[in-house]
């Protein structure tokens, strides 16, 4: 068996802390342990989509907690929330609550008086061009028409550098157009180009119908194309330069759709493909074979879908290759989703010795991760829990609920193949899971949302595991009180929907400080 330098391990500090004076208890009724508040508020931001129920939490008691939560911390350390703000939208992807931190913040730290470090904040939140408008709904929406003068200067700076002839096209929409940010921010242009822009926008909210300035060759370009007869629009697609024109006139396939008002056939498809964002492309492998694309096109995107370099430029979370993989109707994405969401587990951790992992199946966490979505947590314990395990040198992964069962895998079998071998299995029996499964490993990983049913003597779950050895839970929900201790020693907790987390593990066992992802 592998051994570690165990008396190392325990010196370890992580980020998510306890607090030692609680008494509280987890929903399902097992002991519980409160964090501080930058740990619940971070745990809370990883997994919140902002408006969304939960299996134990309502929307407005969430969002209430966490609107409280970051009011608290942006009057202590306006600093580290807005690096949690950055980050949050940036590594998490977290568009909905980076946007309601950052509004909350600033809020709290007007009404104590606080100035300096308030436009950070807003400017933290908002990296695409539709955000700058979304704050401001939500602003106005939650605190009134005043925009003080740091929301102003904040939604300024990022409108500069979000801004574009493309972004125009494809963000302009809403209640909040470019040109009412624009009228409400008064934002000085950072080129006379864009300064061109800045103008057209306001002509087009007001209806002014004046000539495009020839700086703006891609809004030229498409009035062009605007202009062509409706009969004369789909011969283009049979154009060899018909991806260049497209893109040049920055057309997106919804854009394109309305422009022909037809069929989305393979003509179609394979014009637009190559100037399809990674997401877009992603989403859209069912409507690729409905409408028939060739061989060769396909290959095109499975080659982008697998660039490990693009895949990480898209930030998209592996459980979207998860969704995908069950929506398309052929075999021939099965390979390069898989490669895909290989790709997107870059931070999982090859951990040498024996592993324990126990992936959560309980009823809670079978909820979707939003109402659009029909992935739940359930589904990323799934995937984290099988790539982790795939990449270990040895490892046990095991799903649990009222009982638990080992999940058979063999060495080097897609992640994808695993997931289908999980189910749903009642309770939260976590306690009894540890009891029953753990055989002198060198650590354990429990992937979870923590609502542990009373365990055995009212214990702490993962107690039976020796104190010298570490265990890590990771919360995939964010609820305010978790199943065991965390911080110091040989307990620690992660949090999100992402693969980050698991890089803090070989940190943590070289004794070292796993601090903040940001």
């Amino acid at each position: 068996m592998a051994k570690f330098n165990r008396a190392r391990i325990a010196g370890a500090i992580s980020a998510v802390k306890t607090r030692p004076d609680t008494t509280a208890t987890t929903y399902a009724g097992a002991p519980g342990h409160a964090r501080d508040t930058k740990s619940e508020l971070f745990l809370l931001a990883v997994a919140n989509m902002v408006g969304e129920q939960t299996f134990y939490e309502a929307a407005t008691e969430r969002d209430a907690r966490f609107r409280t939560l970051v009011g608290e911390v942006a009057i202590q350390d306006a600093d580290w929330l807005a690096r949690m703000i950055g980050w949050l939208r940036t590594g998490a992807g977290m568009r909905s609550a980076s946007v309601v931190a950052a509004a909350e913040g600033v809020m709290s730290r007007l009404c104590a008086e606080l100035s300096g470090g308030n436009r950070q904040l807003i400017g933290a939140a908002l990296q695409r061009a539709d955000e700058p408008g979304e704050l401001l709904a939500y602003w106005h929406g939650r605190f009134g028409r005043a925009l003080p003068q740091p929301v102003k200067r904040g939604v300024a700076d990022a409108v500069r550098r979000l801004y574009t002839e493309r972004s125009l096209i494809k963000y302009d929409t809403g209640s909040y157009r470019f040109a009412d940010v624009l009228e409400l921010t008064h934002p000085a242009p950072a080129t006379p180009r864009q300064g061109d822009l800045f103008r057209h926008a306001i002509d087009l909210r007001h209806g002014r119908d004046r000539e495009i300035p020839e700086s703006l060759t891609v809004l030229r370009a498409r009035a062009e194309l605007s202009a062509l007869p409706a009969a004369e629009r789909r011969a283009l697609l049979r154009r060899a330069d018909s991806a260049e024109t497209l893109a040049a006139a920055g057309m997106t396939w919804e854009s394109l759709a309305g422009w022909l008002n037809g069929p989305l056939n393979a003509p179609f498809w394979e014009s637009i493909i190559p100037s399809m964002g990674y997401f877009a492309l992603l989403r859209n492998l069912r409507n690729f074979d409905r409408a028939g694309v060739s061989d060769e096109v396909a290959g095109q995107v499975a080659a982008r879908l697998t660039d490990p370099e693009q895949v990480a430029r898209s930030r998209v979370l592996p459980m979207r290759f998860l969704a995908a993989h069950r929506a398309v109707p052929s075999l021939r994405w099965g390979h390069a989703l898989q490669r895909a969401l290989d790709a997107s587990l870059a931070n999982v951790p090859a951990l040498p010795g024996r592993t324990l992992v126990l992936v959560d199946r309980s009823g809670s966490m079978f909820g979707p991760l939003s109402a659009r979505s029909d992935l739940t947590s359930a589904d990323a314990a799934a995937v984290f829990g099988a790539a982790l395990t795939l990449r270990a040198e040895r490892a046990d992964l095991v799903q649990f609920g009222t009982s638990s069962a080992a999940v058979e895998i063999r060495p080097g079998e897609p992640v994808l193949k695993v997931v289908e071998r999980f189910r749903s299995m009642g309770g939260t029996n976590t306690a009894e899971a540890v009891r029953q499964h753990y055989r002198e490993h060198d650590r354990v990983v429990i992937v979870t949302d923590e609502q542990a049913w009373a365990g055995y003597r009212g214990e702490e779950p993962t107690r039976t595991v020796p104190e010298r050895v570490p265990v890590y839970t990771w919360n995939l929900v964010g609820y305010r009180h978790g199943h065991g201790p965390s911080g110091s020693g040989t307990r620690h907790t992660f949090g999100g929907l992402s693969d980050a987390a698991f890089a803090m593990i070989p940190l943590i066992e070289r004794s070292r400080t796993a601090g903040w992802p940001f």
